[in-house]
């Protein structure tokens, strides 16, 4: 099958060959046609399979034979995408494919001028790529009118769900002309995503090229049991093992993420970090230094997951499991790329025994064990997530509400807060197995080793992080509850509040993710 036999106009078969795309893949192969053909789509696909260019060349196809020019402000095509990492990919990928052609490839997404695109979208954009807060932004100031959009792309849909996006979802659709095509691409397909697709799609094509969960064959993939405060040491020597391979880190929060960028920096390996505190800028020069090879190392949350293209990463390293399973394959998703051989190696401490068996039953496998034995196979180990106080409703507080946080970071859930004045209780025999797993971790054995507690004094840096979410000491706040990572539900009827399910169609007032 070639891309000519797809019903692609001879123009963009030949800019896709001066590019070196001469074979579709799977995905394009299924899903091109129906797009060309005007039908909805629901694709399911892995991240690297081809998408973009499944979603994207049959809307330059169309572009093409429309010959005059976008009137002001208007946009032709929009895409969502969840991140701005992603957006900018996807940007960077249709402005290649329509090199030589009239269309115009724009792209609004937050940490970068909103008045420098706002002057260009005043010129009319035929492709739009947007992530979800700063289009809302736009869209209140007037700078965009979609009355004439008439095609609608969620790409990556699945985090759209994770991330809370539907709310502003739900704010942007209606305001698209009523005849539009809409096609929703995934690489996961959570049980909300049905309800997704029959509010926004009109008896779509199923396309998929993989099973839900299912990651890429030449990715091997292990864990090691390690106790929270062994983590930092066992993975600075993990990452001996092969200094001049570029791997990424995944850790669950933005300040344990930092910390432990600069606490590899003090070992000697060149990293940098991206995360929810970074500018725009910021992001982009660390994954620049990545691709180039200028470091060998990024530290990110989750905010890196998704769209990343970045070929030479052999090594994934989940410091932290993710909250949302589904992001376990996103994450390990990042080597693997060009058909290469990856490894990704998962770090998991007593409590986050449950996140393990979340991953697993995605995966639908358990993951090979390369060190330690199963925490919740040995005796006296706890394994349950430590108890968040609860606010005693007096001043003070830790403060920072949902309004606050940002939505391309995933958070722990059930973290502890830390305090003051609480008494310290008689050890038990589970306490004292706790303490002993502070120790340091022997990764050559096959089960946990149990050294003996130091004498208390001043703590050592392995004791001072923070217990299965990376190093968080020094005083710093842990981060509570994922954002975003739940529905808020249907609106209220004379049935009261259903549970469990997203508002797909509700007109109460979105609370707006930040992009």
């Amino acid at each position: 099958m070639t891309f000519e036999e797809l019903g692609l106009m001879p123009r963009l078969v030949e800019q896709l060959k001066e590019q070196g795309i001469v074979d579709p893949t799977p995905i394009q192969i299924q899903a091109i046609p129906h797009a060309l053909a005007g039908r909805d789509v629901m694709g399911l696909a892995q991240t690297g399979t081809g998408k973009t260019a499944a979603f994207g060349l049959p809307i330059m196809n169309h572009l093409l034979k429309v010959g005059k020019k976008p009137a002001p402000k208007t946009v032709r095509g929009l895409i969502l995408a969840p991140t701005r990492e992603l957006a900018g990919q996807i940007k960077d990928n249709l402005t290649a494919y329509s090199q030589g052609t009239h269309i115009k490839v724009g792209l609004v997404v937050g940490g970068m001028s909103i008045s420098a695109q706002v002057n260009r979208l005043a010129r009319g954009t035929d492709l739009l790529i947007a992530t979800p807060g700063r289009l809302i932004d736009l869209i209140e100031r007037k700078a965009v009118d979609l009355s004439e959009t008439q095609f609608l792309i969620l790409d990556e849909a699945d985090q759209m769900l994770d991330l809370g996006f539907i709310h502003a979802l739900r704010q942007i659709a209606p305001l698209l002309a009523a005849e539009r095509q809409t096609m929703l691409f995934s690489a996961t397909m959570p049980k909300h995503m049905n309800e997704l697709a029959a509010t926004y799609l009109k008896n779509p094509e199923r396309v998929a090229v993989s099973r839900p969960g299912e990651v890429a064959d030449k990715i091997t993939q292990e864990v090691h049991f390690v106790a929270g405060a062994a983590k930092t040491d066992f993975l600075i020597e993990k990452l001996a093992e092969h200094r001049e391979d570029a791997a990424i880190v995944f850790a669950r929060t933005k300040h344990g993420s930092e910390r432990l960028m600069k606490t590899l920096s003090k070992a000697g390996y060149a990293t940098d970090s991206v995360h929810g505190n970074k500018s725009q800028g910021q992001r982009q020069r660390a994954i620049d230094a990545l691709r180039s090879g200028a470091i060998k190392v990024l530290v990110a949350t989750d905010v890196a997951a998704r769209g990343l293209d970045i070929p030479d990463v052999r090594f994934v390293y989940n410091y932290d499991l993710p909250n949302v399973p589904e992001n376990y394959v996103h994450r390990i998703g990042r080597t693997a790329r060009a058909g290469r051989d990856g490894r990704a190696i998962a770090f998991v401490a007593p409590d986050e025994m449950g996140e393990l068996k979340d991953v697993e039953k995605v995966l639908k496998m358990e993951i090979p064990i390369a060190s330690g034995r199963r925490w919740d196979l040995v005796p006296g180990v706890d394994t349950r997530k430590p108890k968040r106080k609860q606010p005693s409703g007096r001043g003070g507080g830790g403060g920072g509400g949902a309004g606050g946080r940002r939505h391309d970071d995933h958070r722990g859930k059930g973290q502890p807060r830390g305090g003051r004045g609480t008494a310290p209780k008689a050890p038990s025999a589970r306490n004292e197995a706790k303490t002993a797993l502070e120790g340091r971790w022997d990764p050559t054995n096959d089960g946990p080793a149990l050294e003996a507690p130091k004498p208390k004094g001043r703590k050592s840096k392995a004791q001072s992080s923070d217990h299965a979410q990376g190093p968080v000491g020094n005083g710093a706040r842990p981060q509570r509850g994922p954002a975003g990572g739940k529905f808020s539900g249907k609106p209220k009827g004379r049935g009261g509040k259903p549970k469990g399910k997203p508002n797909m169609g509700g007109n109460a007032k979105p609370r707006r993710p930040k992009a």
